[in-house]
């Protein structure tokens, strides 16, 4: 078979979309009155009803489909390779280089340093050639290796947004040329990340010398990062965190019995704001990406915080994000779309919206009415082939077949013995 053939017999045998096969419906309401893109927030809801993969939506204005993309509100930012450094060497008493930086602009940028225990102020100028005649004070920052007190490191230089072709580094402290082996960036997004709640708990308990959270996430909704809001107390800490998710579906018959073990990650909370040998330390980390997991079911999310022989933190909460995931589409300056969901014999649409698709940063907000069970809801009807919906039968058939092979070749051994 021809393989255009055979994307014509799949696309003649796939599921068509009908409204009435929809479980669920949701309004789009304050839609804008004017024509042009607009963009509507899915929330976590919509997840936990539809296709894992979202391949069911449908959006209908008057019974009339139309076409959508679904934009992600996360820009993507592009790693960089190590930039060496340039002119590396002591000058005044202090460790001086050069970097040559990307193209486009930039802001935090992460110097390798491959020594622990120490204090240091790093000055930062820009300029856009290298020698460096027409510089620009960037600002002064403190990095910090507190391994011995337990507080963890940062050699993260968080510059303001910046798009100088070279940066030069001044550093004062106990750090000598050899200790740096380079720096890394990330170029500047054009936008911001926005981020919506999945599930919050301020629930927390102790196990140990671990303090315990525990949450339920639904069937199919993403989780991106989780954050942690701690309380006042302690000022300074830093702890490791263990981030395991398990799938409720695999609770055994006995609810006392425990879920097994499910993905883990790893992750560090840190925050540190005082002043050591007359530096001035800032710095926060209160976030941690989530594992990249995949639940057909609810999951459990367990979230352990280790804390060593200190005392327990005194967290207010911990919530589930997810990244914002939009509906965009062409709103054609009219109301009345209703977003339908909840078939799971559909596939993904194909739409020339989709393929050309480009986001435009001043689109429309439109937001959702709540979630409602379409009326009209009736289930698909079953076309699988006979065999598929009677398996049983089948069995049978192939059973009642052996027996009368068996039986007619029986007859014809005792025909040739008699024969004989």
């Amino acid at each position: 078979m021809k393989l255009s053939a055979a994307f014509a017999l799949i696309a003649a045998t796939a599921a068509v979309p009908q409204s009435g096969y929809f479980r669920y419906q949701r309004p789009v309401v304050s839609n804008p009155p004017a024509a042009g893109q607009t963009c509507v927030a899915l929330d976590p809801q919509i997840f936990a009803h539809a296709a894992i993969d979202l391949s069911d939506l449908r959006l209908y204005r008057n019974g009339e489909e139309t076409p959508y993309a679904i934009h992600q509100a996360a820009p993507v930012v592009t790693p960089e390779r190590p930039i060496s450094p340039l002119n590396l060497g002591r000058r005044g008493g202090q460790t001086v280089f050069d970097a040559a930086m990307p193209e486009g602009n930039y802001a935090d940028v992460q110097l390798a340093v491959t020594t622990q225990n120490f204090i240091a102020t790093v000055v930062v100028a820009g300029s856009q050639d290298e020698s460096g005649k027409k510089e620009t004070k960037v600002g002064s920052y403190t990095i910090f290796d507190l391994t011995r007190q337990k507080l963890g490191r940062s050699t993260v230089l968080h510059l303001p947004d910046s798009d100088f072709r070279y940066l030069h580094f001044r550093v004062a402290g106990p750090l000598e040329p050899e200790n740096f082996s380079g720096i890394s960036v990330e170029r500047l997004p054009a936008g911001k990340t926005k981020y919506v709640t999945v599930a919050e708990s301020g629930r927390m308990v102790q196990q140990g010398r671990n303090t315990v959270f525990e949450l339920t996430v639904p069937a199919h909704e993403p989780v991106d990062r989780v954050v942690f809001v701690p309380g006042a107390e302690p000022v300074n800490f830093s702890r490791d965190v263990t981030i395991t998710v398990s799938s409720l579906a695999q609770r055994s018959a006995s609810d006392a019995e425990p879920l097994p073990p499910g993905p883990s990650s790893f992750g560090n909370l840190l925050r540190v704001h005082s002043v050591q040998d007359g530096h001035r330390i800032e710095e926060e980390r209160l976030s941690i990406d989530a594992p990249d997991v995949e639940v057909g079911s609810s999951a459990r999310w367990k979230l352990s915080i280790d804390n060593g022989d200190d005392r327990p933190l005194g967290m207010q909460s911990v919530r589930l994000e997810m990244v914002e995931r939009d509906l965009c589409f062409n709103a054609a300056g009219a109301a009345g779309f209703m977003l339908h969901y909840g078939d799971p014999a559909l596939g993904a649409p194909r739409y020339d919206y989709a393929r050309l698709f480009a986001f435009e940063s001043n689109a429309a907000q439109a937001t959702m009415g709540a979630e409602e069970r379409n009326p009209a809801y009736r289930p698909r009807p079953d076309q699988r082939p006979f065999t598929e919906k009677h398996p049983v039968l089948l069995w049978v058939a192939l059973i009642v077949v052996i027996a009368l092979l068996g039986a007619i070749a029986l007859r014809s051994a005792k025909r040739a013995e008699i024969a004989q």
